[in-house]
């Protein structure tokens, strides 16, 4: 279909048919869904009618071939001018089969594996018949008290535009038109959404122009700068505005200076939030500002559909603002094909062939493997094959492996660490217990516990948080281990057993009472529908771990937020002519993190040999190389990720002690030995200034190259412009 005839249907539809493509409804709303006509609770509350629904533009939460068609069918029947609907979703980290929750993968630094995890979920959602994700996340975070830290990739704005630049080529690939087994990507949340005072979520986000352009903002240009096509608003205040209804931010940032002409969308329910945010007095005000800042699509509250036109009768909006919306909105219909096939990639065959496949199965159980981070190892892993092992904990068996934003997952068919290690040991060398509940634990529990643990020659504590405390609405103020599992250390350490700690979770943990008492810790995060496969294999030393965190842990919740690329002070603690007490320090715990940006280890060892620079100085003309050789010093086949930061001696403004700006992932055999060689240009140099500028500054830069964001060697270079 060709502009002009979208120009025309336009043209042909009545004000209330172009209201009605603005609205977003959930499945019950729509005729031909199993669910159909189950209006309860607040979607009751929203007064929609059946002409409403016949005209309305997108459908939430819908996914099943059969269902899909149904739907669309029956839409095609009672919509006046055929016009198809958007079928949208959360496909965060996997469709059927679920891959690690995209803060686990960040901590693979594989960005090629991250598309590849995409891509495999818009195949199996496309089949089913979905259109649109609400994915990826790339809210930078730096406060593991939020729940929704699983759903980001980490703590650097450079990390995260990498990845989320991965997720969209995943999500839509090449030709969202042509290849009906893509989808729509959707960045979300803009903006800042990561930033919420105290970790809460929907809470207020307050920060300057300046640090919001050069931490928070990178991640966003970069998937769109990608092609993605959609951008959802986020909950939370910018500059005092809420997102929804913010002009500055949508309009004149995202629209005006980026150049988006994309589909905007509201968060669930966000334009109807203006009113207890404070900035809009009822229903009519909310659809006023949330359609002068360039809202185009209003998910499940109905502002838009009560009001608007009044509003437009009344001239308080002009009915062009609606007309682009509706136009953005059919030129995605038009871009994915849905003019001339409605029911796109929907299909039942495909879908029974391909959704949860071994191939799709075998892929995410090496993604999840290449995201687990090894944060401790006193020689006691691997496991070997004589060893008894006694595999204990809540999640020794528990298919609450999957984590948030895993909707039509399947913890039945989830693979349990218990499953993985009897595929691995031979018969009798594996005890089990539960020993405890994730929040509680029994007498019978724990005398279980220790009546397997002395049975055994090494104890696999399966530990960590269920689902439920983490995702979105899922901010915790104490970030350890519940209770019961740290009782569960404690009771179980008096026996002198090697122990092996492996930790599901979503968030960043303070790891005291673990990280101190067991022999080994891994870090599984929410490791998807293959987890317990890839732990096995991480344990017995079939697959060497490579992980490396993309945020850091804190030491204490009392440190929050912490990360590596913060500022210095005027009194830095490390100072040569640093004062004992007169300095920025807390006076009970260190200022550093427990574990640090970049960490992670290997069962093999690699070694670096000397930084070499092509020359001392460089200028915006000729960069400048880097090059260091790692060497596997170990006996086993390794990956290595060797990372580059830099940092600026002196800025206009203060710039961090630290900034990563490339990294190289290397496998190597034992022995191998590989130069690494990277470019630095005067662009990577650059940052905003107080004015907003983006440039950069002549003068001395150190470079660093290593294991971690704290492990590294350093050098000095100048810039000269």
């Amino acid at each position: 279909m060709a502009d002009q005839q979208l120009f025309s249907l336009v043209e042909r539809m009545t004000l209330e048919e172009k209201i009605a493509q603005l609205m977003q409804l959930a499945v019950p709303f729509f005729e031909g869904a199993e669910e159909s006509g189950q209006i309860t609770g607040p979607m009751e509350s929203l007064g929609i009618t059946d002409e409403v629904v016949r005209n309305s533009g997108s459908v939430l939460g819908l996914a099943g071939a059969k269902k899909v068609i149904a739907v669309q069918e029956a839409h095609l029947r009672n919509n006046r001018l055929g016009i198809p609907l958007l079928i949208m979703a959360d496909i965060v980290h996997g469709f059927k089969t679920i891959f690690p929750v995209p803060l686990a993968m960040g901590c693979s630094w594989d960005p090629g594996l991250a598309e590849r995890s995409a891509e495999i979920a818009a195949l199996e959602a496309s089949v089913s018949g979905l259109h649109v994700t609400f994915a990826p996340m790339v809210d930078l975070v730096r406060d593991p008290r939020w729940g929704r830290v699983m759903e980001s990739t980490g703590e650097d704005p450079y990390l995260n535009s990498e990845f989320a630049r991965a997720f969209v080529r995943g999500f839509q690939g090449n030709d969202l038109s042509g290849d009906v087994h893509r989808l729509a990507a959707c960045v979300k949340h803009f903006a800042a959404y990561g930033a919420g005072e105290g970790g809460r979520d929907y809470n207020t986000v307050d920060m300057s122009e300046r640090q919001l352009r050069e931490y928070y903002l990178p991640a966003y240009k970069a998937a769109l700068d990608e092609g993605c096509e959609m951008v959802m608003t986020a909950f939370n205040t910018v500059h005092g505005v809420p997102a929804t209804g913010n002009k500055r931010l949508m309009r004149d940032l995202l629209r005006s200076e980026w150049g988006f002409d994309g589909v905007l969308i509201s968060d669930w329910g966000a334009v109807k939030e203006l009113i207890p945010h404070g900035v809009a007095e009822d229903e009519a005000e909310a659809a006023l500002k949330a359609i002068q800042a360039g809202v185009d699509i209003e998910m499940m509250t109905s502002c838009y559909i009560h009001h608007l036109p009044e509003l437009v009768s009344e001239g308080r909006v002009d009915e062009s603002l609606i007309d682009e919306a509706v136009l953005r909105i059919l030129s995605l219909k038009k871009r994915l094909g849905l003019f001339e096939r409605p029911m796109r990639g929907a299909d039942p065959e495909a879908e029974r062939e391909l959704v949860f496949c071994d191939e799709h199965r075998h892929a995410a159980r090496e993604a999840a493997a290449k995201s687990c981070v090894l944060l401790k190892n006193n020689s006691v892993l691997p496991l070997q094959p004589e060893q008894r092992v006694a595999l204990i904990g809540p999640f020794a068996a528990s298919g609450d492996i999957l984590g948030p934003w895993s909707w039509t997952g399947s913890k039945e068919d989830a693979v349990t660490v218990e499953q993985g290690l009897r595929s691995k040991l031979s018969s009798g060398r594996l005890i089990t217990a539960e020993g405890c509940g994730v929040s509680s634990m029994t007498e019978q529990q724990l005398e279980e516990a220790l009546k397997a643990a002395k049975e055994a020659d090494v104890i696999v504590l399966a530990l960590g948080e269920d689902s439920e405390m983490s995702g979105e609405a899922g901010s915790r103020a104490f970030i350890t281990l519940p209770e019961p599992q740290l009782e569960l250390i404690k009771r179980l350490k008096p026996l002198q057993k090697p122990m092996v700690v492996v930790l599901f979770n979503g968030r960043p943990l303070d790891l005291h009472g673990v990280l101190d008492k067991a022999d080994a810790v891994l870090e599984a995060w929410y490791p998807g529908s293959e987890g317990g496969a890839a732990v096995a294999e991480l344990l017995t030393g079939e697959v060497n771990p490579s992980g490396r965190l993309s945020m850091s842990f804190p030491y204490s919740v009392g440190q929050v937020p912490v990360y590596y690329n913060h500022f210095n002070t005027g009194r830095p603690k490390d100072a040569p002519d640093a004062q004992e007490r007169y300095v920025s320090q807390y006076l009970d715990i260190p200022n550093e993190p427990l574990l640090p940006f970049g960490f992670g280890l290997s069962y093999t060892d690699f070694s670096y040999g000397k930084m070499k620079l092509s020359a001392e100085e460089m200028s915006p003309d000729q960069p400048l190389e880097i090059t260091v050789s790692v060497t596997n010093a170990g006996d086993m086949a390794g990956e290595e990720v060797v990372q580059l930061y830099i940092r600026d001696m002196s800025g206009e403004v203060v710039r961090p002690l630290k900034e990563l700006k490339a990294f190289r992932k290397l496998l190597l055999q034992p022995g191998e030995q590989q130069d690494v060689t990277f470019t630095l240009t005067e662009e990577q140099l650059r940052y905003h200034h107080s004015d907003l500028s983006f440039e950069s500054d002549a003068g001395q830069f150190c470079i660093m190259v290593g294991r971690n964001s704290e492990d590294t060697e350093t050098r000095q270079f100048k810039l000269r412009k």
